[in-house]
């Protein structure tokens, strides 16, 4: 299992964080360990100080593939959710001003959150599929997969044609604008529609 993550892939979070609007789907990796295991306590890491939530709509892959034609992509996920990719921005930002890899901000242990699965068949209109996070009951995040600058198939497509895609991967497909910071004591909630995929207490 890996996670395969989308970054900047919604026009008003580039800009938000002062990005550039990338041209093709900008790939960066989680690895396994990167998961909170459902219903474990999630421990706000003690080498940043400026932790972000990301809320994002992942995918599911259900068939091993490599080089997959966009016209068959969706035959290779089949099932939806709501996440997280948390992120230490302090981190992140320093590593981006030296032009070195985001991994120590992006990929360290626990820092993928993942709701509980809904199968694709339940799914009506995947450009059109309205999600949201809470803060302590304020709404923080709202998007519109509507508004993803690379829809699914086109994600699926372009990262298989460098990384094989493998039965029970993830694909995180990018965060809306209203990413922000979280601390010790925030509840999260991630919706699909008006579904809770997960609560998250930071501790």
């Amino acid at each position: 299992m890996k996670f395969l993550c989308i970054g900047r892939n919604y026009v008003e979070h580039a800009k938000e964080l002062g990005n550039e609007v990338p041209d093709e789907p900008v790939i960066f990796m989680k690895p396994k360990s990167a998961l909170h295991q459902v219903n474990s306590p999630f421990y706000y890491p003690e080498f940043t100080n400026e932790l972000h939530y990301e809320c994002e709509v992942v995918l599911r892959i259900s068939k091993n593939g490599k080089y997959v034609q966009e016209k068959a992509a969706k035959s290779y996920y089949d099932a939806i959710s709501v996440g997280i990719d948390f992120t230490a921005r302090d981190i992140q930002n320093e590593l981006k001003k030296k032009g070195l890899p985001w991994e120590k901000a992006k990929a360290w242990d626990n820092s993928a959150i993942l709701g509980v699965w809904q199968p694709m068949s339940l799914v009506n209109d995947v450009k059109n599929i309205n999600f949201s996070m809470k803060k302590n009951g304020d709404l923080v995040q709202l998007g519109n997969t509507k508004d993803m600058i690379h829809g699914f198939d086109k994600i699926i497509a372009y990262v298989s044609n460098y990384f094989s895609l493998n039965i029970g991967d993830v694909i995180f497909t990018g965060t809306p604008k209203g990413v922000g910071e979280c601390v010790v004591g925030d509840e999260l909630e991630g919706f699909l529609a008006d579904t809770t995929m997960f609560k998250l207490l930071v501790q």
